[in-house]
């Protein structure tokens, strides 16, 4: 098979060829249509990524959405010709989806969307997940609670309002003045955070109680905004970038609660796998419904141009997820 392997850290993608692999047990076989790109596939190819476990010579690709070729033993919830997607590989050593094969582990993977194409559902896994885990396995968002997201235009961020809405809440996105029509466009009240402060939007939005629940999809100084955001007693914070440092005393001057995220820890230890197929089987029913949908880069890439999908989301001018299809 073809596949783009990092060589070295901070250095291009080499395509190159490399043995089929074969699934094991509790394995399929994919056949790779399109391969979703992540900012952390281009911090793991900086060597930025420590947390992600991959050093070279690797195959990133995080999310993958495909066709089943084989089925190894002990997999009966998948047949040959089944159309899967999922967050399958690309950390912990095991082989990413920027290839034109994969075996993957049968329990991260659920039915494909039946209404979204193969690029879009690639570009749900891993933004879906972060969501739901945070949002509804931390926080418990359901109706009637005012949710606020920050980043609400950003590759989690887009998914995460409509996860929200889905759930039942009233729903708040922060983002810069440029992206107002996308986080609107995606359901949710847009808050500019350039031209209005922390204080000023809580009252505005909630009289000055807060938030019942913030997502922090950006950390920094965000997650530190988000800590005087956040309702009183009952409020509750869930950040997935809660790795700098940061002082808490915001929240607990609110008596309010913090949950971090780490999606890829399934990936990276074996554990807590059934459930991450639970949660894209949650966004496949979710879309089929029409309440889910990815925002797309209007350009997908062939795995020849895999290095231009990546200075593409590095250098931002990426306009919605970047996905590449490794089998056109």
């Amino acid at each position: 098979m073809r596949a783009a392997v990092l060589t070295a850290y901070n250095s291009p993608l080499l395509v190159d060829e490399l043995p089929d692999p074969e699934p094991g047990p509790g394995e399929v076989l994919v056949r790779v249509m399109a391969s979703g790109v992540n900012p952390l596939d281009i911090k793991i190819r900086r060597g930025e990524a420590p947390h992600a476990q991959l050093p070279p010579p690797a195959v990133l690709g995080i999310d993958m959405a495909g066709v089943v070729e084989a089925v190894g033993p002990r997999v009966d919830r998948f047949t040959v010709g089944d159309e899967v997607f999922g967050m399958t590989g690309g950390v912990g050593g095991l082989q990413g989806s920027l290839a034109e094969l994969a075996a993957v582990d049968a329990r991260l993977i659920a039915h494909k969307p039946r209404t979204l194409s193969m690029a879009q559902a690639a570009a749900l896994p891993l933004g879906f997940i972060t969501s739901w885990e945070g949002l509804v396995d931390r926080a418990g968002v359901g109706t009637g609670q005012q949710v606020l997201i920050h980043g609400g235009a950003g590759g989690v961020g887009f998914l995460a309002v409509q996860l929200a809405l889905a759930r039942g809440a009233q729903v708040y996105a922060t983002g810069s003045t440029s992206s107002q029509a996308v986080i609107r466009a995606a359901g949710a009240v847009p808050i500019d955070y350039t031209a209005t402060t922390v204080d000023e939007y809580v009252a505005a939005h909630t009289g000055g109680e807060g938030f019942d629940v913030v997502a922090d999809n950006v950390g920094g100084a965000t997650l530190d905004a988000s800590f005087t955001a956040v309702k009183r007693y009952t409020g509750h914070v869930v950040s997935a970038l809660g790795w700098g440092t940061h002082s808490l005393a915001p929240l607990s001057f609110r008596g309010a609660s913090y949950s971090g995220v780490f999606t890829l820890m399934p990936l990276l230890t074996g554990r807590g796998r059934d459930h991450h197929g639970e949660i894209v089987a949650e966004a496949a029913a979710l879309a089929d419904s029409g309440r889910l949908a990815p925002r797309l880069h209007p350009t997908t890439f062939p795995l020849d141009a895999v290095n231009d999908a990546h200075t593409a989301v590095e250098s931002g001018s990426a306009t919605g997820k970047v996905v590449v299809e490794p089998n056109v």
